[in-house]
């Protein structure tokens, strides 16, 4: 059975907690995570753009000039792409980028994503935030403390305002809430900044 030490905002050890094997302690499935954060990406992708081809865009197919004796070049219409206002060559068109994902499959994803952050040492657990104002250096002291740099994530188990008002002008840090974490957040971001209540949160979801 996994353990993890729990800290206070001033990183001093407050104790530790022990994890589910079920839950995280899951094997590293590199292809299982690879579909599921590709088919993520391709959800988020809209499609919606669109261009006229020749076909589509307004006016007619008469020849502008004659074939010979104008010293222009030949053209068969002012509708080609060589024109200004132009058809649009292999335009692009509106189109579903969406992937399905087996919901089991998903719930393997995530939780092999994140056992090997716990093994990796890549998850903080600390006590409670106990801020006292909603102050951008206090955020930033504690993950001073800590030595979290780069892109990290804060996991919250509830909206915490403080929280989320500190930490908005903190560059590569992102506030999530626990109930909406998925397999991107856990292999896109460095550490997952957590607190004891949202581990809980996270073991009672997937028992």
């Amino acid at each position: 059975m996994p353990k993890i030490s729990i800290y206070d905002t001033s990183k001093k050890e407050v104790g530790t907690l022990e994890l589910s094997d079920e839950i995280f302690a899951i094997p590293y499935n590199e292809a299982l995570i690879h579909e599921v954060v590709v088919a993520y990406l391709s959800n988020q992708r809209q499609g919606t753009k669109s261009a006229l081809t020749r076909s589509e865009v307004r006016g007619h197919a008469k020849k502008p000039w004659r074939q010979k004796g104008t010293g222009r070049a030949r053209q068969g219409s002012s509708k080609g792409p060589q024109w200004t206002g132009g058809g649009i060559v292999f335009a692009p068109k509106p189109r579903d980028f969406s992937k399905k994902i087996n919901k089991k499959v998903k719930v393997v994803a995530f939780l092999s994503a994140f056992s090997q952050k716990l093994l990796e040492g890549n998850v903080i657990v600390i006590d409670k935030w106990n801020l006292d104002e909603a102050k951008t250096k206090s955020v930033k002291k504690i993950l001073d403390t800590f030595g979290i740099t780069g892109r990290n994530a804060i996991v919250l188990n509830d909206a915490d305002e403080k929280v989320i008002r500190a930490s908005r002008n903190i560059e590569g840090i992102s506030v999530l809430e626990a109930e909406l974490l998925n397999t991107y957040d856990v292999v896109s971001n460095k550490k997952l900044i957590m607190t004891e209540a949202t581990i809980k949160q996270l073991e009672e979801a997937f028992k």
